[in-house]
């Protein structure tokens, strides 16, 4: 899908009221969790990943930390259950380990709605995606595919249901997809437990 795409104003508004409203409260729940993080395995309770973002540009994301050390840079439809940790697993299902993501949108590399960043390494799902012109949007915390519980393991069809994102914004589009998000809609995580 050719042409240009730009960040609407009116979505980088919300994202920047809503990013700095929730900032506070999203800092006193991560702190939280750090320390249950950190009781439970003894380790540092952020994370910082490499994923691609708006036009295939790689930024740093942030999370809080849900897998034991070691269990590699890999999506989490390929990571072993096992891996997960005992607050993670809770974090995970509770969408909780995305608060620090808030950064991220503070920054601009994200967005509240969008497709899920992936990793560098997945050719297959950046092929995808350009293809349907999803490399143009700001990747989301949440998106229209976590709402349908749909993980990366489907790259093609990931790219066919993000593209539905795409075209005129939509306030209301996005504050229904935070609320359907925040009560619990889709999984989208194949590692969740």
């Amino acid at each position: 899908m050719q042409g240009n795409y730009s960040v609407p104003a009116g979505k980088r508004a919300f994202d920047l009221v809503a990013a700095i409203s929730l900032a506070l409260p999203a800092g006193l729940l991560c702190l939280g969790a750090a320390v249950a993080i950190w009781f439970d395995d003894r380790a540092n309770p952020f994370f910082i990943q490499r994923r691609l973002g708006r036009n295939g540009q790689v930024f740093r994301l942030f999370k809080l930390r849900t897998m034991r050390l070691g269990t590699g840079d890999v999506p989490s439809h390929e990571t072993v259950r096992g891996s997960i940790t005992r607050t993670g697993a809770f974090l995970r299902r509770t969408k909780l380990d995305e608060l620090p993501q808030i950064w991220n949108v503070l920054r601009g590399d994200m967005s509240f709605i969008g497709p899920r960043p992936g990793l560098p390494t997945q050719n297959e799902l950046a092929e995808c995606r350009h293809r349907h012109g999803v490399d143009r949007l700001l990747p989301g915390i949440t998106g229209i595919a976590q709402i349908r519980g749909i993980d990366m393991s489907t790259p093609q069809y990931l790219a066919e249901v993000d593209a539905t994102y795409l075209g005129r914004w939509s306030l209301a589009r996005d504050l229904m997809l935070l609320w359907r998000t925040g009560t619990g809609g889709g999984r989208g995580d194949a590692a969740a437990p």
